[in-house]
């Protein structure tokens, strides 16, 4: 089984990353360069440098009807239509990210019911901590080794390069209410709320790391 990851932003790298961790054969999809080239320097695995609508590189990247396709581009309707077209090529599963839940019932008028919706469960974990009487920024979002937790940026950190610990990843970035998926080498501003996803053993080190001084 192949898993093709259509775009390389900092929560697709992380999928890839965790994949290939278990033996399992990635190739990433993105018509940016720079950015796999970036992710080349992180992952090792298959990169093809190509819109993630195109039939010809979904067929490309396509090797038996085992593979996955999983479109986490930074536009729920590239993502959409992706899925599609991975669907109508033949993959046996097919898993885009869904940002606006508008488009949820779009989805699942398509069939499409394999799909991420990050805010959703960002959602659901924040009511769930706020019941059983916990701190919902600091609480873990996934289970085993892995955990998504949220951190403010304090003054000391502002504008500075993040070397977060546990292999850490920036997947989701809250400024000002509004959220942003950041690119790689963003830079952010005192009390921004960062979305991080990070080996659960580090938890304690983000904590020192993004403590006020």
């Amino acid at each position: 089984m192949r898993i093709v990851i259509v775009g390389a932003s900092s929560f697709g790298l992380a999928i890839a990353e965790q994949l290939i961790g278990i033996d399992k054969e990635v190739v990433l999809i993105d018509k940016s360069r720079d950015l796999l080239e970036q992710a080349a320097e992180q992952i090792d695995c298959g990169m093809i440098e190509g819109g993630g609508t195109s039939p010809d590189v979904l067929r490309e990247a396509f090797r038996s009807e085992e593979d996955v396709c999983i479109a986490v581009t930074d536009a729920s309707e590239i993502n959409i239509l992706s899925a599609l077209i991975a669907r109508s090529i033949g993959y046996c599963r097919v898993i885009p990210q869904i940002t606006s839940n508008d488009l949820l019932r779009v989805c699942h008028e398509l069939g499409l019911d394999d799909v991420i919706n990050p805010h959703a469960r960002v959602a659901e974990d924040i009511v769930e901590a706020l019941t059983q009487g916990g701190d919902p920024s600091q609480q873990p979002l996934l289970q085993d080794s892995l955990a998504l937790t949220r951190v403010t940026v304090p003054e000391q950190l502002a504008q500075q390069d993040l070397d977060l610990p546990g292999e850490g990843r920036v997947v989701a970035l809250i400024r000002d209410g509004e959220e942003f998926l950041p690119e790689q080498n963003a830079s952010f501003q005192e009390g921004d709320i960062l979305v991080v996803l990070l080996k659960r053993d580090a938890l304690g080190d983000l904590e020192d790391l993004f403590a006020p001084e």
